[in-house]
C-alpha cells in the first residue's frame, strides 16, 4: 500500500527540492531535455545531463551551440559553476534524487510508434532505482505508457511505485523559436501515479516555471499533449484543403483568413502551407491514432488530416508544374530554387520538413534544384549533397520559378520579386504585394 505524505521518503526529497538540494538526472540533451537542464542549473541546483550522443556532450561541455533556444552565455556559467555536468555515463543516476526522461518518440512505421528510447532510459533507470526517487517522463507518447510500461519494468527490481519511488508523467511543450513563450512561461502538465508524486514534482518543477497544472493521472496528462498536437494537425489540414479549394474557385485564401479572424469569438486562425513539420504534430497524433485502434476506435480525423499534409509537397510540385506549363517552360530540367529547408521560421531544425520532401520529388521529376536558406550552409538528401545558394541578383535571373517554402526573416524579399521569373509562394511571404509573378498557395 502507497505511504502517506509524512512518510520518510516524501518527506525527505520534498525538503531536498525546497531547499534546491536535490540532485537532478536529465536523460536526452535535445531540443527538451537542454532548456530544462540549462533552467535548474540556473536556479541553483546540480544538474547532471546524460546523452549517449558524445558529440552533443562534448557540445554542451565547451559551450557550442546547436539549440538556438538555449543562450550560449548561459550554457556556459552553468558548465562554468559546475552546476550542470554533461555526460555519457549513466551512473550518476545512483547519486540523482529527480530523473527526467527527454529523448524522441519517433514512428517505426507510418502509423505505428516507436518508444525503444523511453524503454532503453528506463532499463538503465531501473539498475539505479532506489528508494525515494522521482522519476518523470517527458517523452510524448500514448495513453497509458506509463502505468502500463514504465511502472511494471521500474518496480521488477523488487521497488514498488509510490511507495518506495514516485513516478509522473509531465508533457513537454516547448515551442522552438517562439521568443514569447520561453521554458519558464510555458505552463506544466503533471500527472502522477500517486497524488504524492504529484505533489513533488509540482515543487520540482515550481522552482523554475511559472505555473504548474495538476491533473487526476498519467493517463490524463499523456492524452493532454496528443490533444494538444491533433487539434493543430486537424486544422492545418482543413485549412490546406480549404486553401485547394479556394484555388479552384479564383478565392484568395490569406485575405479569406484575415478577414474571418476579424471575429472576435468562435474562430482561430489557422495557415495553409506546405505541410507540417518538426518533431511533434507530424507524428503525435498517430501515437494516439495507433493506441485508439487497440480499443476498437479509429480517428479518422487523424488520419485524413495527417495523409493530407504529407500530400502537401506534391500539390505544390502539381501547381509549379502547372504556371511553368501557363509561360511554356517544360518541367523536366525546370531549374527551381526552393527558399527555406527547415520545418519552422527561423528555426534550425530539419526535422520532417516538408521542403526535403519538395526537393526530393522535384529531383525525382527531373528538374535542376538549388535551395537557399541562412541557417542551413549545405543539406544531404538520399545521398545527395547540397549547398546553399548565395542570392545574388544573377543567380535569381536564371531560375524558372523561386518557390517559398520557409519565410525566414531578414531575406530580401522584394529582390526577389524584381530578379524572379516566377515564384510559387506557399507561406504569404510576399503578403500585399501583387505582381503577376506571384502565384500564392
Amino acid at each position: 500500500m502507497p505511504q502517506t505524505m509524512s512518510s520518510p521518503e516524501f518527506n525527505n526529497l520534498k525538503n531536498k527540492i525546497c531547499a534546491k538540494k536535490a540532485r537532478i538526472a536529465v536523460i536526452g540533451l535535445g531540443y527538451v531535455g537542454l532548456p530544462l537542464a540549462v533552467e535548474f542549473a540556473k536556479k541553483g541546483f546540480i544538474v547532471t545531463g546524460i546523452d549517449t550522443d558524445e558529440g552533443r556532450v562534448n557540445n554542451v561541455a565547451r559551450s557550442l551551440p546547436y539549440i538556438l533556444d538555449v543562450p550560449i552565455n548561459d550554457i556556459s556559467a552553468v558548465v562554468r559553476a559546475k552546476k550542470l555536468q554533461p555526460t555519457t555515463d549513466f551512473n550518476s543516476l545512483s547519486s540523482s534524487d529527480a530523473i527526467i526522461i527527454c529523448v524522441p518518440t519517433p514512428l517505426k512505421r507510418k502509423y505505428e510508434p516507436d518508444i525503444s528510447f523511453i524503454l532503453s532510459a528506463v532499463k538503465q533507470i531501473a539498475k539505479y532505482l532506489k528508494r525515494g526517487q522521482l522519476i518523470v517522463l517527458e517523452s510524448t507518447t500514448y495513453p497509458g505508457t506509463t502505468e502500463e510500461i514504465i511502472q511494471p519494468l521500474l518496480e521488477k527490481g523488487g521497488l514498488a511505485c509510490g511507495k518506495d519511488f514516485f513516478l509522473v508523467f509531465s508533457p513537454e511543450r516547448i515551442d522552438p523559436g517562439n521568443e514569447n513563450y520561453p521554458l519558464q512561461k510555458i505552463p506544466k502538465i503533471v500527472g502522477g501515479i500517486t497524488p504524492e508524486a504529484t505533489m513533488l514534482v509540482q515543487a520540482l518543477y515550481g522552482k523554475i516555471l511559472k505555473r504548474v497544472i495538476p491533473v487526476s493521472s498519467p493517463r490524463c496528462a499523456e492524452s493532454v499533449k496528443l490533444l494538444e498536437n491533433t487539434f493543430r494537425l486537424v486544422n492545418i489540414g482543413l485549412i490546406n484543403e480549404m486553401a485547394m479549394m479556394a484555388n479552384k474557385m479564383g478565392i484568395d485564401i490569406w485575405e479569406v483568413i484575415e478577414a474571418a479572424k476579424t471575429k472576435p469569438f468562435g474562430f482561430m486562425p489557422f495557415y495553409p502551407g506546405p505541410g507540417v513539420g518538426g518533431h511533434c504534430i507530424p507524428k503525435d497524433p498517430l501515437y494516439l491514432y495507433w493506441k485508439a485502434k487497440h480499443y476498437g476506435f479509429e480517428l479518422r480525423f487523424i488520419k485524413l488530416a495527417a495523409d493530407f499534409n504529407a500530400r502537401m509537397p506534391l500539390y505544390i510540385m502539381q501547381r509549379v508544374k502547372e504556371e511553368l506549363k501557363k509561360r511554356k517552360v517544360p518541367f523536366i530540367n525546370a531549374k527551381i530554387l526552393v527558399i527555406g529547408v527547415t520545418y519552422k521560421k527561423d528555426v534550425k531544425d530539419l526535422r520532417k520538413s516538408p521542403a526535403i520532401d519538395l526537393i526530393e520529388l522535384m529531383r525525382k521529376n527531373r528538374c535542376r534544384v538549388s535551395y537557399y536558406d541562412p541557417l542551413i550552409p549545405y543539406l544531404r538528401i538520399n545521398h545527395i549533397n547540397m549547398k546553399s545558394i548565395r542570392l545574388n541578383r544573377n543567380l535569381l535571373a536564371g531560375y524558372d520559378c523561386i518557390v517559398i517554402i520557409t519565410d525566414h526573416s531578414g531575406i530580401d524579399y522584394r529582390n526577389l520579386i524584381k530578379r524572379s521569373a516566377l515564384i510559387f509562394d506557399a507561406r504569404n511571404a510576399l503578403k500585399g504585394i501583387r505582381s503577376d509573378k506571384i502565384i500564392r498557395l
